[in-house]
Protein backbone atom coordinates (compact mmCIF):
# COMPACT_ATOMS: atom_id res chain seq x y z
CA UNK A 1 0.00 0.00 0.00
CA UNK A 2 2.88 2.30 0.54
CA UNK A 3 3.49 2.37 -3.22
CA UNK A 4 -0.04 3.58 -3.85
CA UNK A 5 0.45 6.45 -1.43
CA UNK A 6 3.78 7.44 -2.96
CA UNK A 7 2.45 7.69 -6.56
CA UNK A 8 0.07 10.57 -5.79
CA UNK A 9 2.78 12.16 -3.67
CA UNK A 10 5.35 11.96 -6.49
CA UNK A 11 2.76 13.24 -9.00
CA UNK A 12 1.90 16.12 -6.70
CA UNK A 13 5.60 16.90 -6.23
CA UNK A 14 6.17 16.96 -10.01
CA UNK A 15 3.05 19.05 -10.56
CA UNK A 16 4.28 21.53 -7.96
CA UNK A 17 7.76 21.65 -9.54
CA UNK A 18 6.27 22.20 -13.01
CA UNK A 19 4.05 24.97 -11.64
CA UNK A 20 7.04 26.57 -9.89
CA UNK A 21 9.20 26.28 -13.06
CA UNK A 22 6.40 27.75 -15.17
CA UNK A 23 6.01 30.65 -12.75
CA UNK A 24 9.78 31.26 -12.74
CA UNK A 25 9.86 31.09 -16.55
CA UNK A 26 7.07 33.67 -16.86
CA UNK A 27 8.79 35.91 -14.33
CA UNK A 28 12.06 35.68 -16.27
CA UNK A 29 10.24 36.48 -19.53
CA UNK A 30 8.76 39.60 -17.94
CA UNK A 31 12.18 40.66 -16.60
CA UNK A 32 13.77 40.21 -20.03
CA UNK A 33 10.92 42.11 -21.73
CA UNK A 34 11.28 45.05 -19.37
CA UNK A 35 15.06 45.05 -19.86
CA UNK A 36 14.55 44.94 -23.64
CA UNK A 37 12.13 47.88 -23.47
CA UNK A 38 14.62 49.82 -21.34
CA UNK A 39 17.42 49.11 -23.82
CA UNK A 40 15.23 50.12 -26.78
CA UNK A 41 14.35 53.40 -25.05
CA UNK A 42 18.01 54.00 -24.30
CA UNK A 43 18.91 53.29 -27.92
CA UNK A 44 16.27 55.76 -29.14
CA UNK A 45 17.66 58.44 -26.79
CA UNK A 46 21.19 57.75 -28.01
CA UNK A 47 20.11 57.95 -31.67
CA UNK A 48 18.32 61.25 -31.04
CA UNK A 49 21.38 62.58 -29.25
CA UNK A 50 23.57 61.47 -32.16
CA UNK A 51 21.35 63.32 -34.64
CA UNK A 52 21.52 66.51 -32.59
CA UNK A 53 25.29 66.19 -32.15
CA UNK A 54 25.77 65.47 -35.87
CA UNK A 55 23.74 68.55 -36.75
CA UNK A 56 25.80 70.64 -34.33
CA UNK A 57 29.02 69.22 -35.77
CA UNK A 58 27.88 70.11 -39.30
CA UNK A 59 27.07 73.65 -38.19
CA UNK A 60 30.44 73.99 -36.46
CA UNK A 61 32.44 73.02 -39.50
CA UNK A 62 32.09 69.63 -40.97
CA UNK A 63 32.17 66.08 -39.77
CA UNK A 64 34.86 63.44 -39.96
CA UNK A 65 33.92 60.59 -42.26
CA UNK A 66 32.60 57.48 -40.55
CA UNK A 67 34.03 54.14 -41.47
CA UNK A 68 31.96 51.51 -43.25
CA UNK A 69 32.21 49.32 -40.14
CA UNK A 70 30.67 52.08 -37.97
CA UNK A 71 27.83 52.63 -40.45
CA UNK A 72 27.15 48.88 -40.68
CA UNK A 73 27.12 48.38 -36.90
CA UNK A 74 24.66 51.24 -36.45
CA UNK A 75 22.32 49.80 -39.07
CA UNK A 76 22.41 46.31 -37.58
CA UNK A 77 21.60 47.58 -34.07
CA UNK A 78 18.73 49.81 -35.16
CA UNK A 79 15.34 49.63 -33.50
CA UNK A 80 12.45 48.81 -35.87
CA UNK A 81 11.05 51.97 -37.47
CA UNK A 82 7.58 51.65 -35.93
CA UNK A 83 9.04 51.38 -32.43
CA UNK A 84 11.49 54.23 -33.04
CA UNK A 85 8.81 56.62 -34.34
CA UNK A 86 6.39 55.76 -31.52
CA UNK A 87 9.03 56.42 -28.89
CA UNK A 88 9.98 59.75 -30.41
CA UNK A 89 6.45 61.04 -30.78
CA UNK A 90 5.22 59.65 -27.47
CA UNK A 91 8.07 61.14 -25.48
CA UNK A 92 7.77 64.58 -27.02
CA UNK A 93 11.42 65.13 -26.24
CA UNK A 94 13.15 68.24 -27.52
CA UNK A 95 15.63 67.34 -30.17
CA UNK A 96 13.56 64.53 -31.71
CA UNK A 97 11.99 66.88 -34.25
CA UNK A 98 15.37 68.51 -34.89
CA UNK A 99 16.86 65.10 -35.60
CA UNK A 100 14.10 64.24 -38.09
CA UNK A 101 14.54 67.63 -39.79
CA UNK A 102 18.29 67.04 -40.06
CA UNK A 103 17.71 63.63 -41.61
CA UNK A 104 15.27 65.07 -44.16
CA UNK A 105 17.61 67.94 -44.96
CA UNK A 106 20.57 65.64 -45.55
CA UNK A 107 18.50 63.27 -47.70
CA UNK A 108 17.31 66.06 -49.97
CA UNK A 109 20.45 68.19 -49.85
CA UNK A 110 22.00 69.32 -53.12
CA UNK A 111 25.39 67.90 -53.94
CA UNK A 112 28.04 70.15 -55.47
CA UNK A 113 27.54 70.51 -59.21
CA UNK A 114 23.85 69.50 -59.11
CA UNK A 115 21.17 71.88 -60.27
CA UNK A 116 19.05 73.47 -57.54
CA UNK A 117 15.39 72.57 -57.15
CA UNK A 118 14.53 76.04 -58.44
CA UNK A 119 16.64 75.53 -61.57
CA UNK A 120 15.12 72.09 -62.18
CA UNK A 121 11.55 73.29 -61.59
CA UNK A 122 12.00 76.39 -63.77
CA UNK A 123 13.48 74.31 -66.60
CA UNK A 124 10.61 71.82 -66.37
CA UNK A 125 7.93 74.51 -66.35
CA UNK A 126 9.61 76.26 -69.29
CA UNK A 127 8.96 73.18 -71.42
CA UNK A 128 5.29 72.93 -70.50
CA UNK A 129 2.43 74.55 -72.38
CA UNK A 130 0.27 75.16 -69.33
CA UNK A 131 0.66 75.86 -65.60
CA UNK A 132 1.43 72.91 -63.29
CA UNK A 133 0.81 72.26 -59.61
CA UNK A 134 3.65 71.69 -57.16
CA UNK A 135 2.67 68.01 -56.97
CA UNK A 136 2.85 67.67 -60.76
CA UNK A 137 6.25 69.38 -60.84
CA UNK A 138 7.43 67.14 -57.99
CA UNK A 139 6.24 64.00 -59.81
CA UNK A 140 7.99 65.07 -63.01
CA UNK A 141 11.23 65.81 -61.15
CA UNK A 142 11.04 62.44 -59.37
CA UNK A 143 10.75 60.74 -62.75
CA UNK A 144 13.52 62.82 -64.33
CA UNK A 145 15.91 62.57 -61.35
CA UNK A 146 15.42 59.21 -59.59
CA UNK A 147 18.82 59.56 -57.88
CA UNK A 148 17.58 62.55 -55.85
CA UNK A 149 15.03 62.54 -53.07
CA UNK A 150 12.20 64.80 -54.19
CA UNK A 151 9.72 66.16 -51.65
CA UNK A 152 6.64 68.16 -52.64
CA UNK A 153 7.23 70.71 -49.87
CA UNK A 154 10.80 71.32 -51.04
CA UNK A 155 9.61 71.75 -54.64
CA UNK A 156 6.79 74.07 -53.50
CA UNK A 157 9.30 76.20 -51.57
CA UNK A 158 11.54 76.35 -54.65
CA UNK A 159 8.57 77.41 -56.79
CA UNK A 160 7.67 80.14 -54.29
CA UNK A 161 11.31 81.26 -54.37
CA UNK A 162 11.01 81.48 -58.16
CA UNK A 163 7.96 83.73 -57.75
CA UNK A 164 9.88 85.95 -55.31
CA UNK A 165 12.72 86.24 -57.86
CA UNK A 166 10.32 87.06 -60.69
CA UNK A 167 11.09 83.86 -62.61
CA UNK A 168 7.70 82.22 -62.12
CA UNK A 169 4.11 83.26 -61.65
CA UNK A 170 1.31 81.71 -59.62
CA UNK A 171 -2.33 81.29 -60.63
CA UNK A 172 -5.15 79.99 -58.45
CA UNK A 173 -8.13 77.96 -59.55
CA UNK A 174 -10.36 77.49 -56.54
CA UNK A 175 -8.11 76.13 -53.82
CA UNK A 176 -5.51 74.80 -56.26
CA UNK A 177 -2.31 76.70 -57.02
CA UNK A 178 -0.52 76.39 -60.37
CA UNK A 179 2.89 77.64 -61.43
CA UNK A 180 4.22 78.72 -64.81
CA UNK A 181 7.23 80.67 -66.10
CA UNK A 182 6.92 84.42 -66.40
CA UNK A 183 6.29 85.20 -70.08
CA UNK A 184 9.20 86.87 -71.82
CA UNK A 185 8.64 90.61 -72.40
CA UNK A 186 7.60 91.42 -75.98
CA UNK A 187 10.41 92.39 -78.31
CA UNK A 188 10.56 96.12 -79.04
CA UNK A 189 9.04 96.94 -82.38
CA UNK A 190 10.87 98.98 -85.06
CA UNK A 191 8.05 101.41 -85.78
Amino acid sequence: MSTNLSVPSVTADYAQRVADDLSANRGEQERVRSELDRLRDELVRLEESEQVLTKMQDVLGGAPKQTAKQAKSRKSAAVPAARRSNAKTAGGKPGAADGRKAAKKSASAKKPGEATWLELATAYLGGQGEPRSAAEVSDALTEAHPERTVQVTVVRNALEQGIAQGLLERTKQGRSVFYSPVPAPPAPSDS
